[in-house]
This record gives structure tokens, sequence and C-alpha cells, in this order.
């Protein structure tokens, strides 16, 4: 018996890229059987094809022997069973439905109306197995979007107003670097498949969970009063301070910079010793939050200047000394080698399933841990089809001859 939260549930895994993979290797991380259905034809998932690839030589560019797999795919295919299927061919509808017939979860992130002309849409699956949970994740929702109805991450960090929560006032729209929208929605996507299970459960009956990417980013940027702030007159994009906090925001320091977050009257209070500045406590313009927010440009301008002209770890250790949350700024590099979540397993090494983990590499894990409960991943991901005989064979019980017949056919 597994100690995985969702030990004995079996998903299929219609998806490809990124938002839907990682909505299922969060499924898979959490114990569940994950099958990933790739399309023969096409070669699969497309992150297969992504540079760059890992293989027995290392590191490249392009693909340089047949066992090389994308760092993409190593990441993202990870817990999961790979089976071929082409969708797009009527032969292929007896084996879909058999793989559907006995699971809890299909996760599809087709664009709207595919999974309908392909006769695989929410109606035909709970007509086969009503207690499935069904979970869609698209750009725009089911009902399908404006445009193309395409939905690559820099369209949805346009629209959802993200662009221009972040920068200075004057710059153009920033694009975030991480793909937040791509990311995003997969997390509000496993929470209503969890939450669909358990009703489920209770219920005996599945449901359409319907999870769209533009929807769960512009939810976050709702999270903060953008409408409130220009009502009063406060600026929506502020930089690297957040004059409303004061002192909050990002420093220089003579060696790279430092995240100060010193908003309470406690925090400031610190941050003026730490600065060596304890006679400004009292200063009409400082003591107050309200009177720091009115004068932010002062007290942040006092401490760039003292935060300039010393090295981080220097700058660092005055705030901690004092009290106040202060952080260096880290490169990503830099970011996913801390002992720390590397102990929790929230960042892990890449493996290749053939030639072990790859040194200098590391990607996601889990980052859930459960007192009385395992989280994580210990397969590497599958080779494109290499569970085929697995899955239909001893799971689905078709006959060697059967799967013969369908691979010389091309339906697998």
């Amino acid at each position: 018996m597994s100690d995985q939260p969702l030990a004995g549930r079996t998903v299929i895994d219609l998806t490809t890229a990124l938002a839907g993979p990682y909505a299922t290797l969060l499924l898979a991380g959490l114990g569940a059987t994950v099958i990933k259905v790739e399309n023969p034809a096409t070669g699969g998932d497309s992150s297969r094809n992504n540079a760059p690839y890992v293989g027995g030589d290392g590191l490249s560019v392009s693909r340089r022997s047949p066992d090389d797999m994308s760092v993409s795919m190593l990441a993202r295919g990870r817990n999961k069973l790979s089976v071929t299927l082409n969708l797009k061919d009527a032969r292929s509808r007896r084996v879909f439905e058999d793989l559907v017939r006995d699971a809890d979860v299909l996760v599809e992130n087709y664009s709207p109306g595919v999974t309908g002309r392909l006769g695989i849409d929410y109606a035909a699956v709970h007509e086969l197995n009503p207690r499935l949970v069904y979970t869609s994740i698209t750009g725009f929702g089911s009902q399908g979007g404006p445009g193309s109805g395409k939905a690559m991450d820099s369209i949805i960090q346009a629209l959802s107003g993200v662009m221009l929560t972040a920068g200075e006032p004057e710059e153009g729209p920033v694009r975030f670097g991480l793909p937040v929208g791509d990311m995003l929605a997969p997390l509000f996507a496993v929470i209503g498949t969890l939450s669909a299970l358990m009703q489920a459960d209770q219920s005996g009956e599945g449901q359409h969970v319907d999870v769209s990417m533009l929807g769960a980013l512009t939810s976050l940027v709702a999270c903060e009063p953008f409408d409130a702030f220009a009502a009063v007159g406060m600026p929506q994009r502020t930089g690297a301070m957040v004059p409303r906090l004061a002192p909050f925001g990002i420093l220089p320091t003579a060696d790279g910079h430092i995240a100060l977050s010193a908003p309470t009257d406690a925090f400031a209070h610190g941050a003026l010793r730490a600065v060596g500045r304890p006679d400004l406590i009292d200063d009409a313009r400082f003591h107050s939050r309200d009177q720091r927010v009115r004068h932010a440009d002062e007290i942040h301008a006092l401490i760039r200047e003292w935060s300039s002209a010393r090295p981080t770890a220097e700058a660092l250790d005055a705030f901690t000394q004092h009290g106040v949350p202060a952080a260096e700024v880290r490169d990503p590099r830099d970011a996913v080698r801390d002992p720390l979540v590397q102990q929790r397993e929230e960042v892990v090494p890449v493996t290749h399933p053939t030639h072990g983990p790859v040194e200098g590499l590391a990607t996601s894990g889990v980052p859930i841990r459960f007192s009385a409960a395992r989280a994580g991943f210990d397969r590497p991901a599958p080779a494109l089809g290499e569970h085929n005989d697995a899955v239909y064979r001893e799971r689905l019980g078709y006959s060697p001859e059967e799967l013969a017949e369908l691979a010389a056919e091309s339906v697998i």
C-alpha cells in the first residue's frame, strides 16, 4: 500500500506543452497513476522537441542521439506512463473508451471545440464513466476566447494586466520571465480536480472542471486593489520600491541587491537603527506608517544611500541584527541550489532515464510536505510509447496480436 495521497487513483493525461503537463505532473507527484496519451503521428508531446536536450554526452542544443531527451520532458514527464494513441483515427475510439472506463480523472488542454470534434468531450466521457472528473485547462475557458483563441503565456500576461503591475512608471510593459500564466492555471486545475474527486467520492458523480489561464492570472491581479490605488492617486507601477509600504522594495548594494520589507512601525524603526539613524525614529516624517508613506521618497533615498556603499553581506547583517526582514536578490541558478529547498525536495535533481542524474541541473519537486504521507518523484520521464505493453496488454488485457494490429495500422 503506497503512502502517497493519490495512490490508487488513475489519471488519463491528454495534455501537451506546459500548463496541462504541469497539472498532471503534480497529480503524479502526489501518487496518482498518470497515463500520458501521446500522438505517435506527431512525435508525442510537443515539449519532447524543446531544446536543450540531455544525452550520454551531456547537454546539447540539438538532438544528437536517439536516447537524447529534452530537459522539458525530463522535468514534466516524471512518474508518468507513456502510451501512444492517435485520437484523430476513428479506430482509436475503442482504445480510448477502455482507458477512461475505470479512470478517476481525465485532464486535457486542447483548444475549445477540439475534444468535441474528436468525440472525447466531457459529455461523451461522462456517458462512459459517470464518476470521472474531467478537467480542462484552456486559455479563456471552454467556451472559447477572442481572436484566434490561441493562448500563449505572453498573450495571457498581456490581457491579464500583470505586465503593467511591474516596472518603472515610465517604462513599457514588463513580461514576467517565469511563464506565470502557464504555471498558475494548473495549480487551480489541481485544486479543482481534487475538490471534484472528493465530491465524486460522496455523490458517485463526476463533473467538468473548467480552468482558464486568463481567469486564473487575472484573479490574482484582482487580489491587489489597483482600482482603489488609482482612485486615491496612488501609483499602480512603482518600480523597485513600494511607497505605500515604505520602507519596502529592492535596494542596491555595493555588489548586488537586497529586498527590504519593513512596512510596520517596528520594522521601519529597526531599519533606521540598522542604517545608523536612530535619531530619525521620532522624526515626524518617519515615526508612523502614514507619514512614512507620505515621505516614502525621502526614507527610501536615505536607506539606498547607505546600502549602496556596503557589500550585500554587511547590509543584510545590519538589518538582521535589528530584526528587519531582508534578503539577498539571488539569480535562479543560485536559488535552486539553496540547501533548504533541496533538503525539503522542493527542488530535485534532473534524472535521465538511461544516464541517471544530470550533473548541474535541477527541477521542481512537489513543494508540499505531509506529516503522514509522501509526495515526490521516483521514476524518470518515459520514452514515447514506453508503456504501451504495460498499459494496453497488462492493464487493459489486449492480446499481443491486437497490439500488433493497432501498431501496424498506426493507431498506437
